[in-house]
């Protein structure tokens, strides 16, 4: 039971973190005047910066690959509680 917890709190966590950043980022894009690609993944995690050009960008680029792997850590440790629980049974 307190694995699972401990789970759940690791994957709640990471999804705040990055459906937080994702919506960040979506309410920015509309300021944004350039970007190469996807805007949404521009806005997260940044470019190159041309010459002179500024860079219009949140880079949020780490916190959003921690926010995933914690993501995935915290639904791994609660797939392994659930299939160690029902091999029990």
């Amino acid at each position: 039971m307190k694995r699972t917890v401990i789970g759940g709190f690791i994957m709640f966590g990471g999804l705040f973190t990055t459906l937080t950043i994702i919506v960040v980022a979506a309410t920015y894009i509309p300021s944004m005047t350039s970007w190469s690609g996807s805007q949404l993944w521009y806005a997260i995690f940044g470019g190159k910066q041309y010459g002179n050009d500024t860079v219009q960008s949140l880079f949020l680029g780490f916190p959003f690959v921690v926010g995933l792997l914690l993501s995935i850590l915290g639904l791994v440790i609660l797939v392994m509680e659930y299939f160690d629980k029902s091999f029990l049974k």
